[in-house]
This record gives structure tokens, C-alpha cells and sequence, in this order.
């Protein structure tokens, strides 16, 4: 028994080794984005031990976070890469990524909730997102949750056509879009966890320096 066990929390571990690494190529391969994935991995998690205390419910949102954007590696480098903005052919091709990743992570076992979010995670609270034109509840709260973290990522660091912009610009235009692009319960958690993702975002971690936030323990028992 202690043996099969065993077997189980080696197995859990490559597993959680197999997605960081995922995530990790792919941030490699679209140069400027840096630890996106696992900062908003991380950062979601902030927002969503305001709703749960499961840590296998984290431990999805934690990977459905990481892994959001797993489905660029099916985008080819001349859309995923360019410069300038995309044409229309373009535009449908990058936007086949949520069902890409979808097909990826969905096969990985345990990890139907992190399947869920990385299908939905262009979706928007009024409707107007993509693949499928989810609104509202009928989007999984961790993709809920996690599009609030995404801007504030996106906004906060540098891209090669602007300079990062300041926590509070990001943080008016996330107050600004919510009940359109943000469902008005992330935001209002946005708000009161603001003073321990400022800390983050300011200082480009995984996590605060002075509280226990941090990444999901892959081994627990």
C-alpha cells in the first residue's frame, strides 16, 4: 500500500513537472512575455483562496492558470510572432488557440477544471469572447477569475510596442470593464487582495515577500 502510494506522489509530481515545463516553452517561445505563465498562475491563486480552501480545486485553477495559453504552440510563428497587428485570416488562426489547448490538457489526468479554464480563459463576462461566447456564470469561476489577473499581467509588463504601465492604470481600466470584459465578483476581489498583488506585480515574482502565498505544492498527500 505504502508502495502504491508512493507511486502515486512520484506519478502527481511529473505531472505538475510536465505542465511547468509546458508552460515554460511556450513562454520561451513568444520571447516577450518572460514568467507570464507562471505569474498569473500564481496570481489567480491570490483570488481564488478568497472562494475555496480545497487545495485540489487550487491545485486545477493553478494549472488551468499556467497553462492558458498552451495551445500557441498549434499558432504558427509568423502569426504568433508578428510585429504588427493581425489580419483577418490571422486573427481566426490565433483564435483557435483556447480549443487547442483544451485538446492538450484535457488528456492529462486530473485536470478536467484546468481544461475548463484554459478553454475559457478569452471569454468574457457580457459575451463577447471567444471560442464559444460564454457570458456570465456559464463561465468556470477560474477563468473568471483568472481574466482579471491576465490584464493585469498583460498591462504591467513591457511588450515591444509600449513600456509596462503602473498598477494603478491597470487597476482603473479593470474597474472600468467590469460587467463587460470582467465578471464584477473578480473584481471586487481584484480590490481587496490590491495591496498583495501591487506587492507582486511591482516587485515581477511568483510571490509576496511577507506572506504565505505561494504555488501550489504539486506532492501533497
Amino acid at each position: 500500500m505504502a508502495q502504491a502510494h508512493e507511486k502515486t506522489g512520484i506519478q502527481e509530481q511529473a505531472d505538475a513537472d510536465f505542465a511547468e515545463a509546458l508552460a515554460e516553452a511556450l513562454d520561451m517561445r513568444e520571447h516577450e512575455t518572460g514568467d507570464h505563465s507562471k505569474r498569473v498562475a500564481c496570481h489567480t491563486l491570490v483570488l481564488a483562496r478568497r472562494f475555496t480552501a480545497d487545495p485540489i480545486q487550487l491545485q486545477e485553477i493553478y494549472w488551468g492558470a499556467l497553462l492558458h495559453d498552451i495551445g500557441k504552440i498549434g499558432v504558427s510563428d509568423t502569426v504568433l510572432l508578428k510585429q504588427g497587428a493581425l489580419d483577418a485570416a490571422e486573427w481566426q488562426e490565433m483564435r483557435t488557440h483556447p480549443e487547442k489547448g483544451y485538446r492538450i490538457v484535457s488528456q492529462i489526468p486530473g485536470m478536467k477544471e484546468a481544461a475548463e479554464i484554459v478553454l475559457s480563459h478569452e471569454e468574457r463576462f457580457d459575451g463577447s469572447g471567444y471560442p464559444r461566447g460564454l457570458h456570465g456564470e456559464k463561465i468556470c469561476p477560474g477563468a473568471r477569475l483568472f481574466a482579471v489577473i491576465d490584464t493585469l499581467d498583460a498591462m504591467t509588463s513591457d511588450r515591444s510596442y509600449r513600456k509596462a504601465l503602473s498598477f494603478d492604470q491597470a487597476r482603473a481600466e479593470i474597474i472600468r470593464m467590469s460587467g463587460t470584459q470582467f465578471d464584477p465578483v473578480a473584481v471586487q476581489a481584484f480590490l481587496a487582495e490590491e495591496s498583495t498583488l501591487r506587492e507582486m506585480v511591482e516587485a515581477k515574482c511568483m510571490q509576496p515577500h511577507d506572506s504565505d502565498i505561494s504555488p501550489i505544492n504539486h506532492n501533497k498527500e
